[in-house]
């Protein structure tokens, strides 16, 4: 396992996996089956005020196609991560495909408002199979060291895929229509299917992680007890939940509106803010990913300084005079709300090391719920204060400022407990590194 604090050396444990380019390749194919989960995932981002005119819904209803997929992403999370930890990632990630496909499908050809919600539960279930599996692929083709750059580099690729449906899809929803456009990019899952089936392959040769011993209800409570009762479990949680939601709920559904309605832009300038978000997640992505890997001490400060610049931007800009921000002041907004996503990923260093590797995708599971829930609450808490306010943006958008007091002040009651148990943890590593016999 890496480093609990400091920049002391990581330590490599017995066994572990090489890397390579094998393990690039392989871990290659998961991503980019994530990569295109997250094209299906945000594609509704860039279709928001075309889906409330094709289904006759208002604000709130809107915001349903999005927060129930949220939900299912969000309760499938720890079965997801059971699953993966039982049947290993090839099958769970085979599972997700073809949901998240066929809910893309299905969202293309929806003739009324219950189909479609139905299409995007379909789709949010499929979606939830994907990114706990990359993670434990990484893991499995990784060593322990490179652990926090390859999850950045993940989250990274996701971002992508939301830059396809910002720049790409957007494109060919105006272009083509509804239905082709959502039909059309249903191929890509197909394409996905397959490299997966060809070719991945849970873990390199002579590598095989021991069976579980035991199977069962009782296997699964203790699992979840198990990986719960680590302070570095609940504390990935709480920093994913803090850290994620402000920019998840601005691309997923109400940047677009927020910055046509409330803005004044053109959909083609609020587009290219979207894009922003995108882009700036990407580069800060590297840039966080770098810093963790070499320094676990700057987890928690990068974190908590994300938080605090996030909402700083957000009460300059829905504090400027008559409602409406100068474009300076949305750019630097979508640059900070790009910090979110890597800021997010920094959960699961705080959950990785705390708990053993039969127990990695259960933890994970617990670590992503965190950022979902959020967005899956914040989403809804906008578009029913925006019903009740006739469009009041700035009362609608300060719900992010209680997610993250909430969020903050579980950190901070947190972080000296999982600053203790992973010393501890780190340790006995050494020492059992130590005794293994050459």
């Amino acid at each position: 396992m890496s480093s609990a604090s400091g920049s002391a050396t990581p330590v490599d444990l017995p066994a572990d996996p090489p890397g390579g380019r094998r393990a690039v390749a392989v871990w290659g194919i998961g991503v980019a089956v994530y990569f295109v989960a997250v094209i299906f995932r945000t594609s509704l981002g860039v279709a928001g005020l075309d889906a409330a005119a094709r289904f006759h819904v208002g604000a709130s209803a809107l915001s349903t196609f999005s927060i129930l997929q949220l939900l299912v992403y969000a309760g499938m999370q720890i079965p997801v991560g059971l699953l993966v930890d039982r049947l290993g990632t090839k099958k769970v990630l085979g599972i997700g495909t073809v949901l998240f496909t066929a809910g893309q499908l299905g969202f293309a050809f929806s003739p009324s408002y219950g189909t479609a919600l139905a299409s995007r539960a379909l789709l949010g279930c499929g979606d939830a199979m994907t990114f706990i599996s990359v993670l434990r692929l990484g893991t499995r083709w990784f060593p322990a060291r490179r652990g926090p750059l390859v999850a950045q580099l993940a989250g990274l690729v996701g971002m992508a895929g939301n830059l396809v449906s910002t720049l790409v899809l957007a494109r060919l929803l105006h272009g083509l229509g509804w239905t082709a456009a959502f039909a059309g990019s249903a191929v890509a899952g197909v394409v996905v299917l397959a490299l997966l089936l060809l070719f991945l392959k849970d873990h390199p040769d002579g590598f095989e992680p021991a069976p579980p011993a035991h199977r069962g209800a009782a296997y699964v409570r203790r699992q979840i007890a198990a990986s719960w009762r680590e302070p570095g479990t609940r504390l990935g949680m709480w920093v994913h939940f803090t850290t994620q939601f402000p920019a998840m709920v601005f691309l997923l559904l109400w940047g677009l509106p927020f910055l046509v309605q409330a803005q004044g832009l053109s959909r083609a300038a609020a587009g290219e803010l979207l894009t922003l978000v995108v882009l700036s997640n990407m580069a800060v992505g590297l840039v966080y990913g770098q810093i963790v890997a070499r320094h676990h001490a700057a987890r928690l400060p990068l974190a908590l300084g994300t938080v605090a610049a996030t909402a700083g931007m957000w009460a300059t800009t829905l504090a400027s005079p008559g409602g409406r921000a100068p474009v300076w002041l949305l750019v630097v907004l979508c640059v900070v709300l790009g910090a979110c996503g890597p800021a997010s990923m920094i959960g699961f260093d705080f959950a990785r090391p705390a708990n053993p590797p039969e127990r990695q995708g259960t933890a994970s599971g617990i670590t992503n719920m965190g950022g979902f829930i959020a967005s899956m609450t914040t989403l809804f808490a906008i578009g029913v204060l925006l019903d009740a306010t006739g469009d009041d943006y700035v009362v609608a958008f300060s719900a992010v400022f209680v997610l993250q007091a909430l969020g903050v002040s579980q950190i901070l009651r947190l972080r000296k407990r999982a600053a203790r148990r992973e010393r501890e943890r780190l340790v006995a590593s050494r020492v059992e590194t130590v005794h293994v016999p050459a």
